[in-house]
């Protein structure tokens, strides 16, 4: 039983539970989860689902996806629509302060057994050509802030015209690999300065670079076209918008806590702070959450430079093509149905990937026919998947993001010794270059859900199906 009566979940399916509206709630949160996963899940996460439930416009559901935990504000997995035209709002923390964080997939033309005896070198170079960690550096040196505005209007098409890449890697990005709408004026000069000297670089906490194996594939068709095959190896980066994009979701937050009064607006927490989407406050934050977008996906497409070059260096071939490159921390204006009606939405995707169904409009061509790429990395260690999305998925098309967190960073600390588990992935055949064993043990697999039972949950609830499911054979971290 849980500790409030009211955060106790309905049973609507064996994968999909209910939190009925009370208080001040507008509608029902709905949880995708098993029973034995549910259980996991803390009384918090489950207090913001209901929370986020009461947003001014909200329309549907709160939703909660199988990873979903504790975040700022709004679930960390959570989803929520609310209508621009009927004084829906927009909240920063339905974003997070990792805006356009997200997943990228790379797939090499090598086997497992051509890269093995050469591991160890792979993951020297990576590791000396990927800045990582929580300061300054990156493979792109911007020059001036005219090149940081080119980054933040054009996103990954700037980094590609500056040498980072080529045209066909667009043509596998998210929007193209730009975020229209961008506005550089709403970034502050402090957001700026923390984003000048650390394009292409990874940060620290869960983010990484992992070098994998292609371990099973559930969809041969739709594998093969991504170029997947049994034994083949790819890499799989994670990363978003580094201090930029924490900047801007703080500025943002205390506008809109300052604006909020005005609007009559009131919300159970002040991490749900929030504007009209139609506001002065609430177009700035689309226009620099935009700008910071487009900065993370730059990020992401020079990292894959780096990634080339040390490939090209040790195996003799830089020829990696890039399967597809997606967020899982954004708000997007988005058509879907509501009742009878086709309504403009705001969807806040907050560890949460936007899964298209075959056939949609604003998919890239070679994806017509198969649905969009998802890309849900495991915890360190563990599988990652590829899924696409389906025909009739829920939660305004979208699905999980990862694994999702069990335990806190602190937590985690306090039970693994990193060296021990450094020790331990080497056992089982991972190569690892990380930063410091204390960040090491934060991201322990035994902190993060099983993510082989999120995907699964994910695919019986209809949100998305598998292609593939990949194992480590190396990573670097912060």
């Amino acid at each position: 039983m849980r500790a409030h009566p009211l955060l106790e979940p309905v049973p609507e399916t064996a994968d999909r539970f209910r939190l009925d509206p009370s208080g001040a709630m507008r509608v029902p949160g709905i949880v995708f989860a098993s029973e034995s996963l549910l259980a996991s899940f803390e009384d918090e996460t489950l207090t913001q689902v209901a929370n986020v439930a009461t947003l001014p416009g909200i329309v549907e559901a709160s939703y909660a996806m199988p990873d979903a935990h504790w975040g700022y504000g709004f679930p960390i997995g959570g989803v929520a629509a609310t209508d621009v035209e009927r004084n829906g709002v927009i909240s920063p923390g339905g974003v997070g302060f990792d805006i356009s964080c997200g997943v990228r997939l790379l797939v090499a033309p090598l086997t497992t057994d051509e890269i093995r005896g050469r591991l160890p070198a792979v993951m020297d170079a990576l590791s000396a050509m990927v800045p990582r960690g929580l300061g300054r550096g990156g493979v792109w040196h911007l020059s001036s802030e005219r090149e940081l505005e080119a980054v933040l209007r054009d996103g990954a098409v700037a980094a590609v015209h500056a040498g980072l890449g080529d045209a066909s890697d667009l043509e596998s990005c998210e929007d193209g690999g730009r975020m229209a709408g961008a506005d550089p004026a709403q970034v502050s000069e402090r957001a700026r300065q923390r984003g000048l000297a650390q394009v292409g670089s990874l940060g620290a906490g869960n983010h990484f670079l992992e070098v994998q194996s292609v371990e099973h594939v559930f969809d041969e068709e739709i594998a093969a076209e991504l170029g997947l095959q049994v034994s083949g190896v790819c890499v799989m980066i994670h990363c978003g918008s580094r201090g930029l994009g924490h900047q801007i979701c703080s500025d943002h937050v205390r506008t809109m806590l300052g604006a909020m009064p005005r609007y009559g607006l009131a919300v159970p927490d002040p991490q749900l702070a929030c504007a009209p989407v139609r506001s002065p406050e609430g177009e700035a934050y689309l226009g620099a959450m935009a700008a910071a977008a487009n900065y993370g996906r730059a990020n992401r497409q020079a990292l894959s430079a780096a990634v080339r070059r040390a490939f090209e260096q040790v195996l003799g071939t830089g020829n990696l093509q890039l399967a597809y490159d997606v967020s899982h921390n954004i708000a997007k204006l988005e058509h879907h149905a509501v009742g009878d009606e086709r309504r403009l939405l705001c969807v806040h995707r907050k560890g949460a990937t936007l899964a298209l169904p075959p056939g949609h409009e604003d998919l890239p061509a070679r994806f017509a026919t198969t649905g969009q790429p998802v890309l849900v990395p495991g915890s360190m260690g563990t599988a990652s998947h590829v899924m696409v999305g389906v025909e009739g998925g829920g939660a305004f098309s979208s699905t999980c993001h990862g694994a999702g967190r069990s335990m806190s960073r602190h937590a985690a600390s306090r039970r693994v010794r990193g060296s021990e588990l450094r020790r331990d992935l080497a056992a089982a055949g991972i190569e690892v270059r990380a930063e410091s064993d204390r960040g090491l043990a934060e991201e322990a697999p035994l902190a993060y859900k099983d993510v082989d039972e999120v995907v699964a949950i994910c695919e019986r609830a209809g949100l998305a199906r598998r292609v593939a499911r990949l194992r480590p054979l190396g990573v670097v971290k912060g």
